[in-house]
């Protein structure tokens, strides 16, 4: 007799392992030590921000949209594999118990999203609505929960639908209202939160009869879903250590392709150089890695009150870039062919060394001239001078002796 819920179980211990063995890459010391950074000074001027908010500030509007927001993202965690098309499919019938575990699972490990926005948005809330009485708020979290669990069900009930544009229609839909109901119990309009309720409870009655009607669990898209959110975790976890489960995406992107390799030489030398630049863009995870990075990063140097703590987060998020790209050098790794490359390996360790100190120029060029922007004359010097300096001596101290012990491994 198959059990599901044992199987489950084991199923998913071997999960966290796997979990577990990566994050300790991950939260290394200089993560942890970025991150404690970033907390404090976030924490410390969101507290001095909002003592001087104007009484018509929007926060209703905010935390109906991030609740709201919350609440749609609510995958599934399944946790199935490939193998189990051809092995789980014919106890289908006996996998209650196990997608029952699945849901239950992918709740609690949504949990921390919740209650970490849910704190965050807490002082905002009391800071601009005093007169409401605390309890008002922690209504709204109960019913945060109560509608994550909803959400979670219907994005269950959509997953046994084939055709991606109804999933995506009813995603949207169920978005919609979300937020609506959030903001209207924000503002206390009670009326309206009813009225707004009532619409999301007949659109998650219509999921459920809608999914009834269908053939089946559709194993393949399950499968397809859990592999992409492994693979999006692997590649996090690839810029600090070996992931072998991750497999590379690759796109075209000629435009940049050929933009980038202008002037490379056609020469022995230039071999790893012209390889790495264009595996940079290729790859599916370094452009858009890098972008967002110097997007977020110039958005802590916009809101930032100080020019000293301006100059601070620029270089933190100068160094998790190029930090980040270390894990450019074994992006080869498993590719034999380069093994024949009548070309040595410092030649490879340069080229990619000289990929992240370009890089990391060009990230305080774009930083510099923010502050040239906000008419910070002085800090553009400084965290031009500073940015470029600490892009060179960390590309050729840190991460060349990083390159060098791999190499002897």
């Amino acid at each position: 007799m198959f059990d599901s819920h044992l199987f489950y179980k084991k199923r998913l211990s071997s999960h966290i392992k796997n979990l577990s063995r990566y994050l300790r890459y991950i939260f290394n010391g200089h993560i942890a030590f970025a991150m404690f950074f970033f907390i404090s000074a976030t924490a410390y001027y969101y507290q001095q921000w909002l003592a001087n908010l104007p009484a018509n500030f929007p926060t209703a509007i905010i935390i109906g949209i991030v609740f709201g927001l919350i609440v749609s993202y609510s995958p599934i965690r399944t946790l199935l594999q490939e193998p189990d098309l051809v092995f789980l499919i014919p106890a289908e019938k006996q996998m209650k118990d196990y997608f029952r575990n699945s849901l239950i699972y992918s709740f609690v490990i949504q949990l921390y999203l919740v209650l970490l926005f849910a704190a965050a948005l807490a002082p905002l809330y009391f800071a601009t609505i005093p007169e409401r009485e605390g309890s008002m708020y922690f209504t709204t979290l109960a019913m945060l929960l109560l509608w994550k669990v909803a959400n979670l069900l219907a994005n269950w009930w959509m997953l046994r639908v084939r055709e991606p544009s109804i999933r995506r229609i009813d995603l949207l839909t169920r978005t919609i209202l979300n937020v609506v109901i959030f903001y209207f119990m924000i503002v206390g309009n009670m009326l309206m939160t009813v009225i707004t309720v009532s619409l999301f409870i007949v659109v998650l009655i219509y999921d459920f009869w809608y999914s009834s009607k269908q053939a089946g669990i559709l194993w393949d898209v399950l499968i397809e879903k859990d592999n992409n959110r492994m693979q999006s975790f692997y590649r996090i976890a690839n810029m600090f250590a070996e992931v072998p489960h991750l497999k590379n995406r690759v796109k075209r992107r000629s435009w940049l392709v050929t933009l980038i390799v202008k002037g490379i030489p056609f020469s022995k030398e230039a071999t790893y150089a012209y390889l790495y630049r264009i595996s940079y863009v290729r790859s599916g995870d370094y452009v858009g890695m890098y972008i967002r990075l110097v997007i977020i990063g110039g958005i802590f140097i916009w809101i930032m009150p100080n020019s000293w703590m301006k100059i601070l987060f620029g270089l933190l998020f100068l160094y998790l870039s190029t930090f980040q790209m270390m894990s450019l050098y074994q992006h080869h790794r498993t590719n034999i062919w380069l093994d024949i490359y009548p070309v040595s390996e410092p030649l490879k360790r340069d080229a990619v060394l000289s990929i992240i100190r370009q890089l990391g120029v060009i990230q305080s060029v774009l930083f510099s001239l923010l502050f040239l922007f906000l008419g910070d004359w002085l800090g553009f010097v400084i965290m031009l001078i500073v940015g470029v300096t600490f892009t060179i001596i960390f590309t050729q101290g840190y991460i060349r002796s990083k390159f060098q012990q791999t190499s002897n491994i």
